[in-house]
């Protein structure tokens, strides 16, 4: 037997593993690097979160990672050359806090590697006639290279498998939380507010699983970072939603956005950067006159529609403002904004709201942990099945798998 596979084997027969988990997502502000001990497989998982991280990235990744991120036309040779040159930088940063924690790489069993989205192209969102029907996704960051910069065996390139099966390819969000964060207690709303938001719902444990589901919303972060980034060079984000908190809601503009179909489509839905980017606010500002509004009040406006978004999506699932929702726990660089999170206690009154670190999943983790799960499953689970018609999640194996030599 080939001594690789040989080594895969006894990984899935132990009664426990220790894998890195990676994510970098829209917000492009690093990499999150996750070092997870986890117990068992499938309904008996179970998760010890020994270190976590984030590597920012300098200028110059992102840079880089810009000039092919949500764009319709790139270089083709820029596109294959950023590929392996993502996952040996992501190699090095995975060595970095291995030598940081003190932790040797040969007692890490595995790297759950995401990789870098850089094109999100579900079926309702391309105009691509010859793929009319096609769901696609493309994430950088080759996963051979992260296992021969590392000398661990990686797991990467998810959402593939998800798309094979008739997926969307996002969110993905569903099997990890049903796994790590369902509750005999009580019905949970997981809300992740990163560059596009979305949430997994996740009925009480012995109820019917086949509720469980998970759904992008709209934009989280990505308009309001991207208008930072736009008006003030040299700044990446509103910090502390400061900017936003001391300027006033356009009422002419936020009905403008909300005006896309996206928001009445029907769940569980996917979109990206690709549809919500500065075109279309630009066309919103265009068509109501708001073109040269200050930065405050646009800041103010765009936090509104996110949290619009998820209240029209959170009310489909739940149905009227009366309703009574589950509790609601956020994760995501969003969950750090006053002003995005005093806008969704207004747009959904009554709701409990709550970190996922009160659950023991801290809010900057939770993604990276998550993937650390789907590599786990993968190795030593079975797939698993959520969620029924539209909201069905297929039981799939997730993942590609490296070997480092």
């Amino acid at each position: 037997m080939n001594a690789a596979i040989a080594r895969l084997c006894h990984l899935a027969q132990q009664p426990s593993r220790r894998i890195v988990g990676l994510m970098s997502g829209t917000s492009l502000d690093g990499l999150d690097v996750a070092l997870c001990r986890l117990t068992g497989h499938g309904a008996a998982t179970q998760l010890a979160l020994e270190h976590f991280a984030t590597v920012p990235y300098t200028d110059d990744v992102r840079r880089r990672i810009r000039q092919v991120f949500a764009r319709e036309q790139v270089s083709l040779e820029y596109l294959t050359l950023l590929n392996p040159w993502l996952g040996r930088l992501h190699a090095g940063m995975v060595l970095e806090c291995l030598r940081a924690w003190q932790v040797a790489p040969v007692d890490v069993d595995l790297v759950a590697s995401h990789g870098q989205t850089v094109y999100h192209a579900p079926a309702h969102q391309h105009q691509q006639a010859d793929f009319a029907g096609q769901n696609a996704t493309l994430q950088l960051g080759d996963g051979d290279h992260v296992a021969q910069g590392t000398g661990i065996i990686t797991v990467s390139d998810f959402r593939q498998k998800h798309l094979a099966a008739g997926g969307e390819g996002a969110p993905l969000a569903t099997y990890g939380d049903y796994l790590l964060l369902s509750s005999p207690a009580e019905a949970r709303l997981l809300l992740n507010l990163g560059g596009i938001a979305n949430f997994t719902y996740l009925p009480r444990t012995g109820a019917d699983a086949r509720t469980a589901f998970s759904t992008d919303t709209g934009p989280g972060n990505t308009l309001l970072d991207a208008t930072i980034r736009a008006r003030r060079p040299g700044l990446h984000y509103d910090a502390d939603g400061r900017l936003a908190l001391a300027g006033r809601v356009h009422p002419g503009l936020l009905g403008a956005l909300l005006d896309h179909p996206f928001f009445a489509a029907a769940l569980p839905k996917t979109t990206g950067p690709e549809l919500f980017g500065p075109a279309y606010l630009a066309a919103a500002q265009a068509q109501t006159g708001t073109a040269a509004l200050g930065l405050e009040d646009l800041l103010a406006t765009l936090v509104e529609l996110s949290a619009a978004g998820v209240a029209r999506a959170v009310r489909q699932v739940f149905g009227s403002a009366r309703a009574p929702l589950p509790a609601v726990y956020t994760s995501g660089g969003g969950a750090h904004n006053p002003a995005l999170l005093g806008a969704l206690r207004r747009h959904l009154p009554g709701a409990a709201f709550a970190s996922t670190a009160a659950l023991g999943v801290p809010p900057d983790a939770k993604e990276a942990i998550l993937f650390a799960v789907l590599a786990n499953e993968a190795v030593a689970g079975q797939p698993v099945a959520l969620g029924a018609g539209r909201q069905r999640v297929p039981a799939v194996t997730m993942g590609k798998i490296s070997w480092p030599g």
